[in-house]
């Protein structure tokens, strides 16, 4: 098989539920990374930040520089977002890009916030899908 999937400590268990959090597939041109979107569980699958979408985009970056970690890259590496909110929380939008500009700086990524009527949690109010992740050749 082609794709591998390795272990990224710190984050929930997500095989029992029948998907990876991060998986890596070798391709001619080199190893490309795929993450899992990224929500506000801890490792033990308790909610971080409820009700606060400003705390639960700010984990849910760290659970994906965590999973990206665990492939050797790093929220620099990523080229693109999409930002899947709870569309009762859209009008939260200045909570939404202050985390944002605090985590990229001047050098964000680009990003799609797609309005959702839920998510798998019904405590989860943002859920962060990187871009495929290029990886160095070894």
């Amino acid at each position: 098989m082609n794709r591998s999937v390795p272990v990224a400590t710190g984050l929930f268990d997500s095989l029992p539920y029948g998907f990876a959090q991060v998986t890596v597939v070798r391709t001619p041109f080199g190893a490309v990374a795929n993450v899992s979107g990224q929500v506000v569980w801890d490792a033990d699958r308790k909610i971080v930040g409820a009700g606060d979408i400003g705390r639960q985009l700010e984990k849910s970056l760290e659970n994906l520089a965590v999973a990206l970690g665990s492939v050797g890259a790093t929220l620099d590496d990523v080229g693109s977002l999409r930002l899947y909110i709870r569309q009762d929380h859209l009008h939260e939008g200045e909570a939404i890009s202050a985390v944002l500009r605090a985590t990229f700086g001047d050098n964000p990524p680009c990003a799609t916030w797609i309005g959702a009527p839920s998510l798998a949690n019904d405590a989860f109010l943002v859920e962060v899908e990187p871009s495929n992740v290029f990886l160095a050749r070894d």
